[in-house]
């Protein structure tokens, strides 16, 4: 996600830091439910999205979840190439938004759908204490780190130019 680009830049060039950050953090968010849906839901076994019925339509809640985080990140790469073309894409804001949307779908996932909602767990016949600390431990560290480069990216942001 370098914003460094061989093609000159347009003139009228604007950068878009908050749109960068919003683009990527929707990639992020794509990017973690794939994981979840890849690694938990198809690899291993251990739940479907939606576990309070039967098989099936734990399955079809796989696919649908599956097609939802497709789209997103057709979107969401679709908004970062235009933010690319226009020359306006903010490399530092894109990082941000990414580990923020890494993190924000961890944590939504850990906390609504595992606590809140029960829609599924993450594994059954266990005792889940420690998958859920470590689930939620890792959305909240990806969360804390997409906080801490915004901060750096906002300051780097405000800072003068050496060129003037």
């Amino acid at each position: 996600m370098s914003s460094a680009s061989t093609r000159p830049v347009p003139p009228d060039a604007r950068r878009r830091p908050r749109r960068s950050l919003a683009v990527c953090a929707l990639v992020g968010v794509a990017a973690m439910a794939a994981v979840d849906e890849i690694v938990f839901h198809q690899i291993l076994h251990w739940h479907h999205f939606y576990d309070r019925s039967t098989l099936g339509i734990g399955l079809l809640s796989d696919g649908l979840l599956h097609t939802v985080e497709l789209l997103a990140m057709v979107v969401g790469f679709f908004g970062f190439a235009d933010l690319r073309r226009r020359g306006a894409f903010c490399a530092a804001h894109g990082w941000a938004g990414f580990f923020l949307g890494l993190g924000a779908f961890q944590l939504f996932d850990g906390i609504v759908d595992h606590k809140l909602l029960r829609l599924h767990q993450i594994r059954y016949g266990v005792d889940v204490t420690p998958y859920d600390w470590a689930w939620n431990s890792v959305g909240l560290l990806l969360l804390g780190v997409g906080v801490a480069l915004t901060v750096l990216a906002r300051r780097r942001l405000r800072k003068p130019s050496a060129s003037g």
